[in-house]
């Protein structure tokens, strides 16, 4: 029997993965992924069969807990933003020389126009530098049937399948008519145990093995239910569009497109289909979110005199997301009217919350700098972020998770003082380890502060893999117990903090601080349980 739910992109995974047999989801929180894994942790039939749903330390932790579950005979999902890809990648693209063996599907969730992101980047090419299938939903429902789908073609084709999703799909809603939840696998093991041991005589055989597979991928794609050629009465341009840009198309065509259109939603690119478009069209308008995946694969596809349109002949922008309105302009149609901005509702810059401790330990740090000539802070990726922008303006660099303590170390080593890394406990477990690792066996005269708000505060509270052992893992790592320090962040603490900082960063050698309160709004969900 189905029932209609109202669900986010996100949701709809999730309930498509529980429903599917589901047995262990494994992430680290980062949008606009994060809500997958909260719908599971939240979720009944979640609770009562105990899939597995504990947050991971980072991407890549997640990445090789789930493939110990599909070894195990298990379907498992994993679930990142974009640029925790970057940290998977290791896992990612080595998953696809041992394959699956329970269902594996990998959801990495990109973020165009960087709402909350460093970069723009497109996953899609790693499902083609890895060799693995990729599927692409342009709906909620598809977003769910798809779960269920991608881990049939995972234990069928046994390798994993990277899904990808956008920002907007994501975090909109639709209605989802979901099935029956179906049983979860019983263990069982590779037929093939050889391959799962990449030494290089076992990958020599595994990655023939994957060449010729990667044409069965293709000929599944001709064949998927989610690419889908629909003839038009114009052949002077036909359109190849994939995942939610499917949606801005069909918009702007109410009563339907009048021109051929190829939906791609199943990678390898189905070349048959392309062609069959390409040969009875005149040009060829190709419409996706994110980077010019598609477009750039075409070159080798169609004919020399075929007018190809999209992102790199500037009929669609290149950067930002796309909108109905930027579809309807590469159409030759006229865009719609726009209402005047509001004069009354001016826009608001992102500010750290009033009563958070990263407020107190800027205060302080600003405060206790002020006696050096030439100091620098180097930041890491958090709400502590936000010290860059005004009133603080602390931090001078945040490139990626961790880098905030090994630049700081490279900084340092070129004659830098004071170099000082500010890192919060969620990114400090994620990366910032191993940085200090470094740090530490060559005892490097630079100050890393560890801003512990007790949470995962960015992405709205999540548990923090790190939480009251802080002290103990530097201490653990090797850190000199006398420079591993620790305050509370609070106002009333500011010149005991300024003094702290200057002891640290007077010291010719590698000092921690621990600065501690916990995040304002977690503070508040505990007192209103309470």
């Amino acid at each position: 029997m189905s029932t209609k739910h109202l669900l986010l992109g996100d949701e709809a995974i999730a309930l498509g993965a529980i429903n599917a047999g589901l047995s262990g989801v494994y992430a680290y929180p980062g949008t606009p992924s994060t809500e997958i894994t909260e719908y599971i942790q939240g979720n009944r039939l979640a609770r009562e069969r105990g899939i597995h749903s504990h947050w991971s330390t980072n991407e890549k932790t997640a990445m090789e807990e789930a493939l110990g579950m599909s070894f195990c005979g298990k379907r498992a999902l994993v679930c990142m933003k974009h640029v925790g890809m970057n940290v998977a990648a290791d896992g990612f693209v080595n998953s696809a020389m041992t394959g699956a063996n329970g269902g594996l599907i990998v959801v990495a969730a990109d973020d165009p126009s960087m709402h909350s992101s460093q970069n723009e980047q497109d996953s899609r090419f790693y499902a083609k530098f890895a060799m693995t299938p990729c599927l692409e939903p342009s709906s909620q429902q598809e977003a769910y049937d798809m779960t269920g789908y991608g881990f049939r073609l995972s234990e069928e084709m046994r390798i994993p399948v990277l899904m990808r999703m956008v920002t907007r799909m994501a975090h909109s809603r639709g209605v989802v008519e979901a099935g029956e939840p179906r049983a979860e696998n019983t263990l069982s093991y590779p037929a093939e145990p050889r391959q799962w041991v990449l030494m290089p005589a076992n990958s020599r055989r595994r990655n023939d093995a994957l060449i010729a597979d990667y044409a069965r991928f293709e000929k599944l794609a001709e064949e998927s239910p989610f690419n889908r050629f629909t003839d038009g009465a114009d052949h002077s341009l036909g359109i190849i569009v994939s995942g939610i840009a499917y949606n801005y198309l069909m918009e702007n065509f109410p009563d339907g497109c009048p021109y051929p259109v190829l939906k791609i939603s199943q990678y390898p690119l189905p070349r048959k289909m392309i062609r069959r478009l390409v040969d009875e069209c005149d040009r060829v308008l190709v419409i996706e979110e994110g980077q010019p995946f598609i477009e750039e694969q075409l070159t080798g596809l169609l004919p020399q005199d075929k007018e190809i349109a999209g992102k790199f002949s500037g009929a669609l922008p290149r950067s930002g997301e796309l909108t109905p309105d930027s579809v309807r302009a590469a159409l030759g149609m006229e865009c719609h009217q726009r209402k005047g901005r509001s004069q009354t509702v001016m826009p608001r810059p992102p500010a750290l919350c009033q009563g958070c401790g990263h407020r107190d330990v800027y205060s302080a740090l600003n405060d206790a700098l002020r006696t050096y000539s030439s100091p620098k802070v180097f930041g890491d990726i958090g709400c502590y972020t936000l010290g860059w922008l005004s009133p603080f303006n602390a931090i001078d660099s945040c490139v990626d998770m961790g880098a905030s303590i090994t630049m700081a170390k490279g900084a340092a080593d070129a004659g830098q003082h004071p170099s000082v890394a500010i890192i919060g406990d969620s990114t400090f477990t994620h990366s910032g380890m191993t940085g200090l690792l470094d740090a530490i066996n060559e005892n490097t005269p630079m100050t890393v502060i560890i801003s512990d708000n007790l949470t995962t505060g960015m992405t709205g509270g999540q548990d923090s893999q790190g939480t009251g052992k802080l002290e103990d893992i530097c201490r653990g790592l090797g850190a000199d117990p006398a420079h591993v320090r620790t305050i509370d962040s609070l106002p009333k603490n500011h010149d005991e903090m300024m003094r702290l900082f200057r002891e640290e960063f007077d010291y010719a050698g590698l000092s921690v601080i621990v600065s501690r309160r916990e995040c304002i709004q977690t503070a508040r969900r505990h007192a209103k349980k309470a």
